[in-house]
């Protein structure tokens, strides 16, 4: 499943940057409504998790299309 490019791409590009975003409004939420410690965690650990997957699934994708083109199997857009 994360042998596709297109999967990548919405990993990184789409799905994990917004689960980062989400979660970055929830911990900010937390802290704000009183809940500091358990909002510090969400905001450290939970959105740098989201982030850093989106960065591996960048690389992982560039990787792949660059051993596709080097292979030849890239076919060109139609």
């Amino acid at each position: 499943m994360l042998k596709k490019p297109e999967t990548l791409f919405v990993l990184g590009y789409m799905l994990l940057p917004l689960f980062a975003l989400i979660s970055a409004i929830v911990g900010l939420t937390m802290i704000l409504g009183g809940n500091k410690i358990a909002g510090i965690i969400v905001l450290i650990v939970v959105t740098q998790v989201f982030a850093f997957g989106a960065f591996f699934s960048l690389r992982k994708r560039k990787a792949l299309l660059l051993q596709e083109h080097d292979a030849g199997t890239l076919q060109p857009p139609r």
